[in-house]
């Protein structure tokens, strides 16, 4: 990042020197200019033209460094972004690993009653679901980037798909986390593999930024030749600005010294990736009176 940042420098060196010397010039040539007979038309045209030409390529000039600097801004927060990406990774993979050995060491150095031992397997168990998803979200977006998927359709029945991503979560919490509003059966010609990821990446995310009120909504209705799945949540919701950039690689809310969620930055990513190659839309958008909803629709 250094070694771009100095890169930066000299082309906004070399930029001002050459407009420098522009300017220089000019008011060289005005000078002389000013010494020429007036009735020596043809040489002040000539002295015209060059004016003008100067200031064409000054102008190019300009334009060009802009969009060099651009370019180069563009470059480091990407870099900069990809920097925060593997210390957050880093930490996310450390993070399951350290309480999956602290589990399994209480274990074996414990006799426990079985009631602690279902606790323990049971902790152990979501360490290890968190960080079998943060890898596959690894994969799956190195995959995407790489165009190595090649979509497999077939004819899905989506609510009985909704109602077992339900029963996983209802699995893993305990609770009623989700609702589901829709049709008793809707069926459509789906990737089953990337429709799934599709849906527990939006389910994760409502339950990442959900906030307090940790309850999940997810509505399903026919629309013609489409359908569409809202997954909605009942969190503080996302600033208009931020979701602009929500989609895209290694993206998170918020900055780096106010963030209070971890996370790669590559769930929302592999969703817009998935659902393009379902040639299908997606969007967030508010939630009322509080929240987010992101509303998928993809081709039946």
């Amino acid at each position: 990042m250094l070694k771009k940042s100095k890169s930066a420098y000299w082309l906004y060196f070399l930029g001002a020197y050459v407009i420098i010397q522009f300017i220089w010039w000019g008011y060289h040539l005005i000078q002389l200019s000013s010494h020429i007979p007036q009735q020596d038309a043809q040489l002040s045209k000539r002295i015209g033209m060059v004016f003008g030409e100067g200031a064409v390529f000054l102008v190019i000039l300009a334009f060009g460094i802009y969009r060099i600097r651009k370019s180069i801004s563009k470059e480091l927060a990407f870099q900069q972004q990809q920097q925060n990406f593997l210390l957050t990774v880093t930490h996310e993979l450390k993070t399951p690993i350290a309480a999956l050995k602290l589990y399994i060491q209480t274990l074996q150095k414990h006799n426990l009653p079985e009631d602690k031992k279902e606790k323990i397997l049971k902790g152990a168990l979501q360490e290890n679901e968190r960080l079998s998803q943060l890898i596959e979200n690894i994969l799956n977006a190195s995959r995407a980037e790489n165009k190595l998927f090649a979509i497999q359709k077939q004819k899905t029945e989506l609510v009985a798909l909704v109602h077992s991503i339900k029963e996983r979560y209802q699995a893993r919490y305990h609770t009623g986390l989700i609702d589901f509003k829709g049709p008793e059966e809707l069926f459509a010609a789906v990737d089953l593999h990337l429709l799934d990821t599709i849906l527990v990446n939006l389910i994760e995310n409502a339950i990442k930024y959900g906030g307090t009120q940790q309850h999940i909504t997810i509505q399903m209705e026919k629309l013609d030749r489409f359908f569409a799945i809202k997954i909605a949540d009942e969190g503080p919701g996302i600033d208009p600005a931020e979701r602009l950039h929500i989609f895209e690689k290694f993206y998170r809310i918020g900055s780096e010294e106010t963030r209070k969620q971890a996370g790669s930055g590559l769930g929302l990513y592999i969703v817009a990736e998935y659902v393009r190659l379902h040639n299908g839309q997606i969007r967030c958008i508010e939630n009322i009176p509080t929240g987010s909803v992101f509303e998928l629709i993809l081709p039946i």
